[in-house]
């Protein structure tokens, strides 16, 4: 099977038609259609089926798809990387990270970046999870990725320090202006914005985990997906919510109190294979800029 195959499938699978994927590769339907059917007679049976609405995979293709991805994947990493060998001097580079982080800390180090490598392209994958963020550095979306250390990584990862979890609240807030820190069971009636990423801790959510051990259960005024859409909720008003100290400052009117017990997490930079050419300068580049 080659290369070429396995891109084809691909495409068929994100556009869910065999007339779309041709489009978005630039080939004629009849040339797609063969190639999927000679990589079909190879791994010995149907990866694709017709359905009413599109072109969906069948359990063999399911089984397929995440292989050929990662193979397709691989081989834009490869060229990337035998591109911007000399030194960062031209190719792209794709950083995966959480949001929160996209919108905190990364943006000084971007900008950093574009000083010194303005001729380097970079594409920023974002995701709303640690899990969705390893999934996808695993499976090959991206050169590199900033986030929170993963456990049992085998490739290399580089700390770059502890970032520092701060309480948000409203400018009217009775705790703003606040300067020793504010004890959890102060708390016990108040309103909070959770976040889809807030830390877990022996199984548990952080703040339940954390109120729990002072004899309360923190009240939810709100779920949300996104760490700045909660601290712009706290900052209207909405309620308190434990965030990053750099998506915090990031946000007009929200204020920051130091919390007790307080936490922090180490930030890392890491990737699927050596940090070489422009990976190894941007690790470099992030260094230092964690605000913890």
């Amino acid at each position: 099977m080659s290369l070429r195959q396995m891109e084809y499938l691909v495409a068929v699978a994100e556009e869910r038609s065999f007339t779309r994927a041709a489009e978005s590769l630039n080939v004629t339907q009849s040339a797609l259609s063969h190639q999927i059917k000679a990589l079909e007679r190879e791994v010995g049976g149907a990866l694709l089926e017709r359905l009413p609405r599109g072109v969906g995979l069948t359990p063999m293709g399911r089984a397929f798809l995440p292989h050929a991805e990662l193979a397709v994947r691989s081989a834009g990493q490869a060229r990337r990387a035998a591109r911007a060998a000399a030194g960062a001097e031209g190719g792209e580079l794709h950083v995966a990270t959480l949001h929160a982080l996209a919108v905190g800390l990364l943006p000084r180090v971007l900008a950093r970046w574009r000083r010194e490598f303005p001729g380097v392209r970079l594409h920023v994958h974002e995701y709303t999870s640690t899990d969705a963020l390893r999934e996808h550095v695993e499976r090959g979306v991206a050169d590199i990725a900033v986030g929170p250390r993963p456990a049992d990584w085998h490739g290399p990862v580089v700390p770059l320090g502890d970032e520092e979890i701060v309480l948000v609240v409203a400018p009217d807030d009775p705790l703003a202006g606040r300067t020793h820190p504010v004890l959890l069971p102060e708390l016990a009636d108040r309103a909070w914005v959770r976040c889809q990423l807030e830390p877990v801790v022996e199984g548990r959510r952080w703040l339940d985990w954390a109120c729990e051990r002072h004899g309360f259960r923190p009240r939810t005024a709100v779920e949300t997906q996104h760490a700045s859409t909660a601290v712009r909720m706290a900052a209207a008003g909405v309620g308190i919510v434990a965030a990053s100290v750099d998506v915090a400052r990031a946000t007009a009117g929200a204020v920051t109190v130091p919390g007790d017990p307080s936490w922090r997490r180490e930030l890392a930079v890491f990737s699927r294979v050596g940090l070489t050419g422009v990976a190894g300068r941007f690790a470099e580049c992030c260094g230092g800029l964690v605000s913890g």
